[in-house]
């Protein structure tokens, strides 16, 4: 045998070519032709039935296709094979569907289970009393204080007019009109009184001095920022005395300081009068010491309730003392928010049943047309709830502060809207609480008269009584708790007095029916706690300062110094 030679040569044989791949095509024509006239033929050893399934696998394999789709051929079986058999309902094979922890409201079975040993349960103390053990000196240096101040000589001419409009309720209101201060003062311009935009939900055609002393808010400001109730008459006639003819800036939510100085000012200086609508969180809460310091002096000082509703609220704070003179004059106040408009919004569920799921369906549908059936938007209950996101109904606020300690006995507050099926989801909360107290309760209906069609005139009176109550507990997010903490940490030395329980945790507690009373009293027991070491807290960058007025509203004070401001603050 001859070497294979790769170099071409005369005279001798080439090298023949590799053969064929066993799956060419080339090789399979070759072999077919081979056996196409004897496909059938009988082989030794093999019967007609092993020929047949011979036959069939051999074309199975040569169509390697048909390997993808035999899983579904298999699974259209056994559907067909199942659906078609009759199976007694007592044999069918039943899944358990299971719950992540938490995503379950079971509450009331809760209640039911705790009744006896919280009832029974005399080892409480005045917890009242003790609540707040969190030393004042022990941080940041000591006590805080109030130290806004006012300025003091002639404001410079001003560059123009600004006039803005307040969206929201009462305190998304509150923003706006001290951002606004603190805009037309950083641009040495005039502020025209804010105008209040009326809202679908609120519903409240309530205007700035219905609400606010308005003649004190221009006083108080006088030597910082201009203020007026009026535009002069020439400049008006220039837009034909109609605002919706002047200039309208839309500002992006939350832009810097800066922005107004390079994008607004110098429009307003040529306009001489400028709109900026709207103007709810237009303001970048982290701003400059000055701008600071006049958002501090419009919140906490400038910004005071028209006599009759300051007069109201102040009569209702004392008769609330006196209802609980057996505590030292100290109540506890509860903002609750189970309203049908906050209910339907959370997208959760509750022990409503079919009745619930149609009341929330027609309350998205009116207060929010559209925006929960969009295509691809899914509701997750569930989800919503281990996040923290569905509001406390009141038998959960009465299960957390019987567990908190607060007996009986203690006297409470209660700050809210139209609460949502209020004669059955009340009733637990009523039980635990009996000296619950509404200012519905608790003044006539003479003194409400007034008040009654309007949302932020209410919300006020509200506001007042929780101000100046020993415990103010939250129980959902959003603009009056959060206004709220910030105005006692002014008023208590930088302790916001306020309990803000985790809803994340308090979901997972509520949804073990496996928890006894002892367990549970301890587990909210921390979770007070945890509030009040919470109680001190220095704003960081992007916080907002009417939630943290330590340190641009307060400064650090000694012990010995008395801070405390009158009521009317």
């Amino acid at each position: 045998m001859h070497p294979y030679n790769r170099l071409p040569s005369s005279g001798h044989n080439s090298p023949s070519p590799p053969h064929s791949p066993l799956r060419s095509p080339r090789y399979r024509q070759n072999r077919s032709s081979k056996a196409s006239s004897g496909r059938f033929i009988n082989q030794p050893g093999r019967t007609l039935i092993q020929r047949i399934a011979w036959h069939l696998l051999s074309v199975l394999i040569r169509r390697q296709g048909f390997f993808l789709f035999a899983p579904l051929l298999y699974i259209s079986g056994m559907l067909l094979y199942m659906g078609s058999g009759s199976f007694p309902d007592d044999r069918l094979p039943i899944i358990p569907r299971h719950f992540a922890p938490g995503s379950r409201y079971r509450s009331p079975q809760l209640y039911e289970k705790l009744r006896s040993e919280m009832d029974a349960d005399n080892s409480s103390a005045d917890a009242i009393s003790t609540v707040w053990k969190h030393s004042f000196s022990a941080y940041k240096g000591g006590e805080w204080r109030p130290c806004v101040n006012t300025s003091s000589g002639v404001l410079p001419e001003s560059n123009g007019y600004i006039y803005v409009e307040a969206n929201g309720g009462l305190n998304q209101q509150r923003t706006s009109i001290c951002n606004a201060v603190a805009v037309a003062g950083y641009l040495n311009a005039t502020l025209l009184i804010p105008n209040f935009h009326f809202h679908s939900i609120w519903r409240d055609p309530s205007k700035f001095g219905d609400i606010y002393d308005e003649d004190y808010f221009i006083s108080s400001l006088e030597n910082d920022v201009r203020v007026v109730n009026k535009i002069p008459e020439y400049l008006m006639e220039r837009f034909d005395r109609n605002m919706t003819n002047v200039y309208n800036f839309r500002i992006k939510a939350w832009s810097p300081i800066s922005y107004y100085k390079d994008a607004v000012l110098p429009r307003l200086l040529e306009e001489k009068v400028i709109r900026i609508s709207p103007f709810a969180n237009r303001l970048s809460f982290d701003s400059p010491p000055a701008v600071q310091r006049l958002r501090c002096l419009a919140n906490y000082k400038s910004l005071r309730f028209s006599s009759h509703i300051l007069t109201l609220g102040e009569t209702l704070v004392a008769r609330m003392k006196e209802r609980s003179a057996n505590y030292g004059g100290k109540y506890i106040s509860v903002h609750l928010r189970f309203e049908e408009d906050m209910v339907a919004f959370s997208c959760c569920e509750f022990d409503g049943g079919a009745q619930e799921k149609v009341d929330m369906t027609e309350a998205r549908e009116r207060g929010w047309k559209g925006k929960f059936n969009k295509p691809g938007r899914v509701i997750r209950p569930g989800a919503n709830r281990i996040n923290g996101k569905c509001p406390l109904t009141p038998l959960e606020v009465g299960l957390m502060l019987r567990g908190m300690g607060f007996d009986k006995n203690s006297v409470i507050y209660l700050a809210s809207g139209k609460i949502y099926d209020a004669e059955r989801t009340m009733a637990p909360l009523l039980e635990m609480f009996p000296n619950l107290i509404t200012k519905e309760m608790i003044a006539t209906d003479e003194e409400l008269a007034p008040y009654k069609n309007y949302s932020s005139r209410m919300a006020a009176i509200d506001y007042t009584v929780c101000l100046h109550s020993e415990v103010f507990v939250t129980t959902q997010g959003g603009n009056f708790p959060h206004f709220l903490m910030g105005h006692r940490r002014y008023l208590n030395g930088g302790h916001s007095k306020t309990i803000r329980p985790d809803k994340r945790k308090l979901a997972l507690i509520f949804d073990n029916p496996k928890i006894g009373w002892k367990t549970f009293k301890r587990q909210l027991l921390s979770m007070r706690s945890h509030s009040d070491s919470k109680g001190f807290e220095l704003k960081r960058p992007n916080d907002s300062i009417y939630t943290f007025p330590c340190p641009d509203c307060m400064c650090r004070t000694n012990k010995s110094e008395d801070s405390k401001p009158s009521l009317a603050t």
